[in-house]
């Protein structure tokens, strides 16, 4: 009779304990998922890959998420899963060489993780400011710029929807093995048609990358990206942070203005990182330097758009002859034109754009 009993308890665990194990990994499957159901995974692999999601295994973390290392059981290839509440839609059918893949995605409970390639050689500000043992050389850094360029061109106009990314910054900027630029983390990204705009007005961004027109109407659009891809322009080339706090002063100083200031004096190639050294093309640094403060610049319509920026990287234009004082006169037409309470209102195809990189020939 006792050992009846206990053969009843001990089952009854066994039970308990499996039916416990399966609402572990319990998944749902929601009618959107219809279309991307070819890259859906298990939880539980994702669960064993990333040894139950330890703390160890954390790549990196931010207010929209935790991504962590992990290697498939069956297949050991490594890669990256991001513990997240809803970017697949947005991202399930894109395809670009400089956006970091989407491997697939699980749907568990009320939240999505997605699985990304492993990027062996990690996120940009690594190089940049956290390592001083692991720099970039010239090429190298031209050769990151130009792949987020690339994938930004692709998002602003050859996808088949417009997306704004809205978070633009060197530690969403990943590495592969190759040292290409890859852009990622689409947590903020919105979408709209073409020709029409985005339906916003809540700022959201990273501090030191966000425009002055975003923070000044709320409204996103791919000028505001444009901006935060001039100050990451200047972060690579310049080796800083995006706000700096001045020595023995305590003031913040911001990027753009810290460059602008050398342009101003004459001097714009003393502001190129000082790991650089001299093994670099010094006509190239600066118009890399001048470029990013075209794009960065508080004017949104004097910025250009991602196809004037990616064939100046690439030589199929001149980057025209510009001084401080055309910068300068672009923003003071603008207030005499429009004035002070438009300013930041960005409309595609401005003839503005035209005018300023004309100005300097």
């Amino acid at each position: 009779m006792l050992f009846l009993f206990l053969f009843i308890f001990t089952l009854t665990l066994l039970v308990c304990f499996i039916m416990r194990r399966e609402r572990k990994f319990e998944e749902e499957l929601e009618d959107w998922e219809t279309r991307f159901g070819k890259n859906r995974l298990k939880f539980k692999d994702l669960y064993y890959a990333t040894e139950g999601f330890k703390e160890k295994d954390i790549l990196g973390s931010g207010g929209f998420g935790s991504v962590y290392k992990g290697v498939m059981p069956k297949t050991k290839k490594e890669i990256a899963v991001k513990r997240f509440v809803s970017e697949v839609v947005t991202i399930g059918r894109m395809s670009h060489r400089n956006l970091v893949p989407l491997m697939g995605y699980c749907r568990r409970r009320d939240e999505l993780l997605l699985v990304y390639d492993y990027m062996p050689n990690g996120s940009l500000d690594k190089y940049l400011h956290n390592n001083p043992d692991a720099t970039l050389n010239w090429k190298q850094r031209i050769k990151v710029i130009k792949g987020v360029a690339s994938a930004l061109l692709y998002l602003h106009e050859e996808w088949e929807q417009v997306v704004i990314h809205r978070d633009i910054k060197a530690s969403n900027v990943l590495l592969d093995a190759e040292h290409n630029g890859r852009l990622g983390d689409f947590g903020l990204a919105r979408l709209c048609r073409h020709g029409s705009d985005l339906q916003t007005t809540r700022v959201a961004g990273t501090w030191g990358y966000l425009a002055p027109d975003h923070l000044r109407t709320g409204r996103a659009t791919a000028a505001t990206d444009i901006f935060s891809f001039g100050v990451l322009i200047l972060e690579v080339a310049c080796g800083r942070r995006p706000i700096q706090i001045q020595k023995g002063r305590g003031e913040r100083v911001l990027l753009v203005d810290w460059v602008f200031g050398f342009w101003i004096e004459g001097n714009i190639l003393d502001a190129k990182d000082p790991n650089l050294g001299t093994e670099c093309d010094r006509r190239e640094v600066e118009m890399i330097l001048k470029l990013g403060l075209l794009c960065s610049h508080s004017n949104p319509q004097a910025r250009p758009t991602m196809r004037q920026v990616l064939n100046y990287l690439r030589g199929d234009a001149l980057f025209p002859d510009l001084s401080p004082l055309d910068m300068r006169q672009s923003e003071m037409t603008l207030r005499i034109h429009h004035g002070p309470s438009e300013i930041g209102m960005f409309t595609c195809g401005s003839s503005m754009v035209d005018s300023v990189l004309s100005s300097g020939r």
